[in-house]
């Protein structure tokens, strides 16, 4: 059954490129803190990707002001995810999913990304935002089928207004 606003968020750890080196990071660890914004994104090094990561960098203020962290999560190692944070200038914490496992969980993975260029990459993420507030209850579903959509961030923004 697919992911409705209203159901609890799907825990998940994943890998993230810290200051020390790799670190997990574990979405309930982090739920109580503050709401969350997790933003799916099918890969590092891509146009609209980069675009969209340089400009939630640069509006990051607007999410702080509403008590949000906004977190990427893509199936890049951490290790090319820190490569194309450091080369752009993103400040957003990005995290591996690797194996596809919160993109699954999420309902987010491609079953075969861009099949018109006949491209065999299950898994992939769709582009997506989820807003998670305080208590990890799922607010805000916005999921692009085609990858360069942007989610709604007005959107976005509106619901975190709400839960401020």
């Amino acid at each position: 059954m697919a992911l409705q606003t209203g159901d609890p968020a799907p825990d998940f750890t994943l890998v993230s490129k810290g200051p020390e080196g790799p670190e997990l990071v574990t979405l309930s660890e982090l739920t109580g803190k503050s709401n969350l914004v997790l933003l799916f994104f099918p890969m590092a090094f891509t146009g609209v990707c980069t675009q969209e990561f340089c400009d939630l960098t640069g509006g990051i203020a607007a999410y702080d002001a509403l008590d949000a962290k906004v977190i990427g999560i893509s199936g890049d190692n951490p290790f090319a995810q820190e490569a194309w944070a450091q080369k752009e200038g993103i400040g957003i914490q990005l995290l591996s999913d690797y194996e596809h496992t919160a993109a699954k969980a999420y309902g987010v993975a491609y079953e075969q990304f861009l099949p018109e260029a006949n491209l065999i990459m299950g898994g992939v993420s769709k582009r997506s935002a989820f807003v998670i507030d305080k208590e990890g209850v799922v607010r805000h579903i916005d999921i692009q089928e085609h990858p360069k959509d942007l989610p709604d961030f007005d959107a976005v923004k509106s619901v975190l207004e709400g839960l401020s």
